[in-house]
């Protein structure tokens, strides 16, 4: 139970770093730092880490 909660929060930090991607690209068009940029793709993809990982520990045949 406590796997699935893990993936539907994980799920959620992944919406928020797209949304906070968006933020970075528009204010990387209005002239702001490349470092936001930089700064969203981290975060999205750290969270896309955490996603996955909880998602394969769903998986039937875990072994851990």
């Amino acid at each position: 139970m406590t796997d699935r909660i893990s993936a539907v929060i994980s799920a959620f930090g992944v919406l928020a770093s797209v949304l906070l991607l968006a933020v970075a690209v528009g204010e990387y068009r209005s002239g702001a730092s490349a470092l936001w940029i930089v700064g969203g793709v981290a975060i999205f993809l750290g969270a896309a880490y955490a996603l996955v990982r909880d998602v394969l520990r769903l998986r039937p045949g875990r072994t851990d």
